[in-house]
């Protein structure tokens, strides 16, 4: 079975990382083994040219796995589908819960962050799958549930219970 998929938006800076950061602990102290999905909009060096993983990828292999004693990294080809729901099938079905940044184009039930510091408004709306927004902006879509950007308990009681609508 795969696992859930959240994904939390918002514009840069807003405090995704760091809410998301502070979340980890939260739900793994109730037994969650948590995977995080990243999405970059620019380029980053993910092996290190001329090492024996780089030389693998470089020669053709579709994955290329680099395990250790205590970690593992793969380095793998990205097809047209780098959605989170999909990168969770293929990669990250060990996990209880997937918790994915940025991807706000993406289908699957999202989270926002925002800021009322920031200035700007919400980077999404309801009908992109927004779920739930964690703010200090309680006039933005009231309709939603709201989480202060401090609550993590009440938040992953949310993560935990959610169920989509179908």
């Amino acid at each position: 079975m795969t696992p859930p998929v959240f994904i939390f938006v918002g514009h840069s800076n807003s405090g995704k990382t760091t809410l998301i950061e502070r979340l980890i602990p939260e739900l793994t102290r109730r037994g969650l083994r948590i995977a995080t999905i990243k999405h970059a909009h620019h380029k980053v060096q993910l092996d290190t040219e001329g090492k024996d993983s780089w030389r693998y990828k470089n020669a053709g292999a579709a994955l290329s796995m680099l395990v250790t004693t205590n970690t593992l990294q793969l380095v793998a080809d990205a097809d047209a589908k780098r959605e989170p729901a999909q990168l969770t099938r293929r990669f990250l079905n060990e996990a209880d819960m997937v918790l994915a940044e940025g991807f706000s184009h993406a289908p699957g039930p999202k989270i926002e962050v925002l800021r009322r510091a920031l200035g700007k408004p919400p980077r999404c709306e309801i009908g992109d799958g927004l779920i739930a927004i964690a703010t200090d902006c309680p006039e933005v879509y009231p309709e939603l549930p709201h989480f202060s950007l401090d609550d993590l308990e009440t938040l992953a009681d949310f993560l935990l219970r959610y169920s989509p609508q179908t």
